[in-house]
């Protein structure tokens, strides 16, 4: 008896062993003890009954070439440092900003990376009683409170985000299932708001704020029955995908509040969701342990990945680790530079992108391309994943094939690289809408920074709200910048309830006609033997407690952890020596 507890202690220990570097087809990753960014006490926080710890970056721009910002919630604390990620170690003792609230806690955050520079930055913070604060970290400012009384939503924020392009909109929803649109330059007015509906579809609605003035929020979105647990924009910010607690995606796009597909998760909630680099997939993780692509083109789902023993709290793309194919040297397009690119620095990931583009905008098959992207669950592993041609061309033939595999390696990028250059050669990605998006931005979880020269779009968002419009899909947002490229966002419908007296006209949502029970084995949700199966290139236990943050960046994947410690992990040859 006793011998079978030690063997049955020993076997735990051993597979509870905590891993600090892992190895795939580009080399070694490393975990970099020393820049761990945590509370200044290291002390690892108490978790229970907290709301997830949650990271986001800011690049500021300046001319010392560590311009990286952090800035993460613990409990009821908010910390934001300098990052120096690989470079050197990190400095706890010096925060820019920290901040302690009371009676609620952070839940989220995003920086606005248009207009952050040296002097100040635009960082928006929501809530766990639903509030919304927008400060300044760097300034030690605090700008505007919105929802501060609770009248316009009293449940927890779960997502909030700047609209891409946008110097002044915001989009924020909430465990209600509620999403509402602001505008920073707007009150909140005193009483309730009343709405007058504006849009209605399958399991959602849209209704605009009525009022002599006009005031926040702009509009109110009602998306399915359940918690909405996460949204996100398409790379070019058009397209807006939503995952709720009832399981569904949907996926809309945002000017014209259309929707575009949906789709059923295999079991439970989904609570995560991101973007391809060229807005051509997305994947969602959830209650079900699963991963799942689903292409944007085509409406369905393409394959599901499993790998993780527990919830998927996060996926993300990473833009920076793409394999292209070249089959015929001949038919390659391409000038020699292009070639010289694939391996260093910036350049590489516009290379990946002029490839894309030439893989779609030609019937014969030159050029294919590899995604890898990766998620993080409740079950503290680390999971990375490769869509490769059979599952993303799975009736065209393979053809022979030089493989170029787009890597960090130990070159370092040219000074000024920590950002993206819009200007790099013109190189794009042909999108669904067959329109051409800047270049990658530098994190696929960060909101683009690149902006073209054109002043605001002349819009008329904000007067049709104001005397209330309906005809929304000639609208364009109020102050979005001209945008280069076109991206598609999917969600699908929720079916937890919302909390609504069946008399409040403007709070009915029509109901899905799909019965959930009855939905395995259709397109909205696949059977397990339907669809390919992913098996996780390597999924690693690198936490003790549940993972909630996962970052692709040049040089390093950034996870974070629920005990409030955010993790640098340096890609194959980015180790620096002296990080004193």
């Amino acid at each position: 008896m006793l011998l079978s507890k030690m063997a049955a202690e020993g076997g735990g220990k051993e597979m509870n062993e905590i891993k600090t570097q892992f190895t795939t087809r580009e080399g070694l990753y490393k975990l970099l003890s020393h820049s761990e960014y945590s509370r200044p006490n290291r002390v690892p926080f108490n978790s229970q009954g907290s709301n997830p710890v949650r990271v986001s970056f800011v690049n500021v721009n300046d001319q010392s070439g560590n311009g990286d910002r952090l800035c993460f919630n613990v409990g009821r604390e908010l910390y934001f440092y300098i990052y120096k990620g690989v470079r050197k170690a990190a400095d706890l003792s010096k925060p820019i900003d920290k901040r302690i609230y009371k009676g609620t806690q952070p839940t989220c955050h995003d920086f606005n990376h248009l207009t952050a520079t040296a002097e100040s930055v635009s960082l928006l913070v929501g809530f766990s009683a639903g509030q919304v604060q927008l400060i300044d970290p760097i300034k030690k400012e605090t700008s505007k409170l919105f929802n501060e009384e609770r009248l316009i939503d009293k449940s927890r924020v779960t997502c909030v985000k700047w609209v891409p392009g946008s110097e002044s909109l915001f989009l924020v929803a909430h465990s209600s299932g509620n999403m509402y649109l602001y505008n920073v330059e707007h009150t909140c007015g005193t009483t309730a708001p009343h709405y007058q509906l504006l849009k209605q579809g399958e399991s959602f609605a849209v209704h605009t704020c009525k009022s002599k003035s006009t005031r926040n929020p702009l509009l109110k979105w009602t998306v399915g029955e359940g918690a909405l647990n996460e949204f996100a924009f398409s790379p070019d910010g058009k397209f807006l995908a939503c995952v709720s607690q009832d399981g569904f995606l949907r996926v809309f796009n945002f000017d014209s509040v259309e929707l575009h597909g949906t789709m059923k998760s295999y079991f439970g909630g989904l609570l995560c969701v991101c973007w391809s680099p060229d807005g051509k997939y997305i994947v969602t993780g959830g209650e079900d342990d699963l991963v799942t692509v689903w292409s944007f083109v085509d409406c369905r789902v393409i394959a599901r990945g499993h790998g993780h023993k527990s919830w998927v709290s996060v996926v993300a793309f990473d833009p920076y680790t793409t394999s292209v194919e070249e089959s015929d040297p001949m038919e390659f397009s391409g000038s020699d530079e292009d070639f010289q690119d694939l391996h260093f620095g910036r350049d590489r990931a516009n290379s990946t992108q002029s490839r894309l583009s030439k893989r779609n905008s030609t019937d014969s098959r030159p050029v294919s391309v590899t995604y890898r992207f990766g998620s993080v669950g409740q079950d503290t592993q680390l999971c990375l994943w490769d869509l490769t041609e059979d599952i993303l061309f799975p009736h065209q033939p393979l053809s022979r094939a030089r493989t170029h595999t787009n890597v960090m390696n130990a070159t370092s990028p040219p000074a000024g690289s920590g950002g993206t250059n819009p200007g790099s050669n013109g190189n794009s990605i042909t999108t669904p809408g067959n329109s051409v998006p800047p270049p990658l931005p530098r994190s696929n979880s960060l909101p683009h920074s690149a902006v073209s020269n054109a002043g605001s779009k002349s819009s008329v968002m904000d007067g049709a709200i104001a005397s209330g419009v309906s005809k929304f899909a000639t609208l364009s947002l109020h102050d979005r910048k001209e945008r280069h490229h076109e991206k598609d966002h999917k969600r699908n419908h929720s079916m937890g309830h919302i909390s609504s007296k069946s008399s409040d006209k403007l709070n009915l949502v029509t109901k899905t006609k799909t019965d959930p029970a009855k939905t395995l084995g259709t397109p909205l949700c696949p059977r397990m033997e339907d669809v390919p199966l992913l098996e996780p290139l390597i999924c690693k236990k690198i936490a003790h407690e549940r993972l909630t943050v996962l970052i692709f960046l040049e040089d390093c994947i950034v996870t974070a952890c629920q005990e409030g410690f955010i993790c640098t992990w340096a890609r194959p040859g980015k180790v620096f020596q002296n990080r004193k």
